[in-house]
């Protein structure tokens, strides 16, 4: 059996500077490169607007998916979205009944929702605790439900 000797001295400040070191992410370069890896075609680009933070484009599948970070400390935000159907539709009582039983069932932790008569697949999350694979993992589910889901909703509900 190994045994581990215990400093019992150890500073609690000294503690909480190492988890603080370990646990930070630098999330502009972890964005750009989950963007790398799923962008096609050399579409992605970035900008920072007057308002500060961050907004990426790029394309993924029949989707374009913007990614916006607001700034870099933990009350900041990072949301990620990609449109799927344009508004006005077809039937779209029955658009929204088929948004919202996909909401409960087949989009992880995205959801449909509306942004300026755009049917949208969002995401969003505080930068506080989230980690490199938290970043990748909803880039990525938001990209892969909106082209899973585009152009089927496109053929049913699509107004012209």
């Amino acid at each position: 059996m190994t045994s581990y000797q215990t400093n019992l001295d150890a500073a609690p400040s000294s503690v909480d500077a190492l988890l603080t070191e370990s646990t930070s992410i630098n999330h502009v370069e972890v964005i750009e490169n989950v963007i790398d890896t799923l962008e096609q075609d050399d579409s992605a680009m970035v900008s920072q607007p007057p308002e500060g933070g961050y907004l990426w484009k790029f394309k993924y599948g029949s989707v374009e998916v913007f990614v916006q970070l607001t700034g870099t400390s933990d009350d900041d935000t990072i949301t990620v979205w990609a449109v799927v159907l344009q508004l006005p539709a077809k039937d779209e009582p029955l658009l929204m009944r088929k948004l919202l039983e996909m909401n409960c069932s087949s989009t992880l932790e995205s959801r449909f929702g509306i942004i300026e008569n755009q049917v949208v697949v969002l995401g969003k999350r505080t930068l506080a605790e989230l980690s490199a694979g938290d970043v990748s993992r909803l880039i990525t589910i938001v990209a892969t439900v909106a082209d899973n889901n585009d152009e089927a909703l496109k053929s049913e509900f699509a107004a012209s």
